[in-house]
């Protein structure tokens, strides 16, 4: 059996694809050939795990031709795939999969590709019309659940929603590296931030916000802080670690968290306490490993937060332009922070009302306790 799966073109939902790679692999059995279809950038998310034999790139934008479509689809053909499973929702990946003849083309009915699925699914909520015309009008429902409907459209079993991935020891040395030069190699456990909105600004917490809550983990809880960032991102990160410094013995900066456990009386040392990751290698699999050493993390609505959450890690999630609905994973162990406002959910990529009131209305002192929360 031959299995070929175009993976989605994002990061946090190529991690929330696992649960349905991790059902293909168990029904189909060790002598399946799974071959992973994906964008280029993404091919050390799934690395190190059993599912797929072999990693095929895919970008019809790239100026290389043998990752764009007809080349693609030529590949394929010599391959003589018995089921494409498209996790993507385009009409070129379906026309790919239909080029490339695969005897079965198992994906959702939207924007018109319909005629090129064998095996037609249909989104929450959607006539066969409304998927067709109004793709915007779709009931939402957690993407986890929408990828595994693919698999078990096609016989296969139930499965865990949990997301899964793990590391590489080439990933492992590397963060290795990066740890010992930003200096996180003692005992103190790390947390992690991450500013990244790759989606845009709409998603975006005040980087101010972030240097007061990095201040207040590393006083309360005497963790050091570990800022993430995508390569767009640096300014962001480096900000974050500029602002939290600057506010080093300040008490007027900290949360105003009640008197607790967590509430240390005087401020601890501060120096070194807070590193980012705008100087250090940009590859997923250094970040991935540099996040499972980590014990929380807070986050965006970005792929960082489901690559986290994969990994083990509670995640503490700052929700603006978009639904939690989309992400929920009852397997989790997760705080989604959102704000009850009329604007909640508009899917913008920056705030058409002008006041971006869904994340700077969210509070420093929420997202701290609920990082706490989380902790126990």
């Amino acid at each position: 059996m031959k299995i070929a799966v175009f993976l989605p073109n994002w990061l946090g939902d190529v991690a929330m694809a696992t649960p349905t790679l991790r059902s293909l692999r168990r029904h189909f059995g060790p002598r399946a050939r799974i071959v992973g279809i994906m964008r280029p950038y993404l091919a050390d998310v799934p690395a190190g795990t059993s599912w797929l034999d072999e990693q095929w790139f895919f970008d019809p934008r790239s100026k290389q031709r043998e990752l764009r479509s007809r080349a693609v689809a030529r590949r394929m053909r010599g391959e003589r795939f018995d089921i494409a499973v498209l996790m993507t929702n385009s009409l070129r990946t379906a026309w790919v999969a239909w080029r490339g003849g695969a005897k079965r083309r198992v994906g959702y009915v939207r924007y018109g590709r319909g005629p090129l699925l064998t095996d037609k699914l249909y989104p929450l909520g959607a006539c066969h019309w409304l998927s067709q015309c109004h793709p915007r009008r779709i009931v939402p429902e957690p993407m986890v659940e929408t990828y595994l409907k693919l698999a078990r459209s096609i016989g296969c079993e139930e499965e865990s929603p949990r997301l899964e991935l793990t590391t590489t020891q080439a990933d492992e040395r590397s963060a290795d590296a990066v740890f010992e030069r930003l200096g996180l190699c003692g005992d103190r456990p790390v947390a992690a931030l991450n500013s990244s909105g790759a989606y845009g600004g709409s998603k975006l917490w005040p980087v101010e916000y972030f240097g007061r809550l990095t201040r207040c983990i590393v006083d309360e809880l005497d963790y050091d802080v570990l800022v993430l960032c995508g390569p767009k991102e640096r300014e962001i990160a480096r900000e974050v670690v500029r602002l939290a410094e600057a506010g080093k013995g300040d008490r007027h900066l900290l949360c105003e968290a009640p008197v607790g456990p967590f509430r240390q009386k005087v401020p601890v040392p501060f120096s070194g306490r807070v590193c980012s990751m705008a100087d250090q290698p940009m590859d997923l699999g250094t970040a991935k490993a540099c996040i499972r050493r980590c014990r929380v993390m807070v986050s965006t609505d970005s792929g960082p937060r489901h690559v986290a959450a994969a990994l083990g890690l509670p995640v503490v999630t700052l929700f603006g332009p978009m639904l939690p609905v989309w992400s929920e994973n009852p397997t989790q162990r997760a705080a989604n922070l959102v704000l009850d406002l009329d604007c909640i959910g508009c899917h913008k990529r920056v705030c058409p009302l002008g006041h971006h009131r869904c994340m700077r209305d969210l509070s420093v002192e929420t997202v701290f306790a609920a990082v706490r929360d989380v902790l126990h």
